[in-house]
């Protein structure tokens, strides 16, 4: 168990505790008075979540602490943070909530990745995922669009919800395609 692997174990556990915190405070508001540290409390948890993803890996590859366990834990953790906030944040009442689909497209676009990888993984020995571009781009415009919901930030935010749906559904496409093609590449 190293320090790295202790890191993303903390992050899974911080996820029930963001959950509660905003559920309490989405009824809170709702009850007609809102607790701001419930608010707070929530945007606190999920940045430390948040910045605890970078920790891990740097710890891992600078203390040279990458581990097969890690490799399992991380994405786990990654994955398990963005899809309950955004189903939290959906569903919680907050003043400056996300709609329904949001988070619907994000989590149905990692299970048609992970069927994907599935199935490719019987198909071809050694499949390779390689992150891209508009991958690693929409999980930022995804988290950051996490956290204006938080913040309640008005200003942009139709604008950033569009760009994240965005690159969520074209990363989606990009991993799909590069599916097809290592298929196609084996069988030839």
């Amino acid at each position: 168990m190293t320090l790295a692997n202790k890191i993303t174990i903390v992050r899974l556990c911080l996820i029930p505790a963001f959950v509660w915190l905003a559920l309490a405070y989405g009824r809170s508001v709702v009850s007609g008075q809102p607790g701001d540290w419930y608010r707070l409390g929530a945007i606190a948890v999920f940045l430390a979540a948040a910045c605890s993803d970078g920790l891990d890996g740097f710890v891992a590859r600078r203390f040279n602490q990458q581990s097969r366990l890690g490799s399992i834990l991380d994405p786990i953790a990654d994955k398990g943070l963005i899809a309950t906030t955004l189903i939290v944040l959906a569903v919680a009442r907050w003043p400056q909530g996300l709609p329904l689909w949001f988070p619907c497209i994000v989590i149905g676009r990692d299970l048609i990745l992970v069927l994907g990888f599935t199935v490719l993984n019987r198909l071809i020995p050694n499949v390779t995922v390689r992150p891209s571009l508009a991958g690693k781009l929409s999980t930022v415009f995804q988290l950051a669009t996490i956290l204006w919901t938080l913040l309640s930030l008005p200003v942009l935010f139709q604008a950033l919800l569009f760009v994240s749906t965005a690159l969520t559904i074209v990363s989606g496409f990009g991993y799909v395609f590069d599916g097809f093609r290592q298929l196609l590449r084996r069988e030839k």
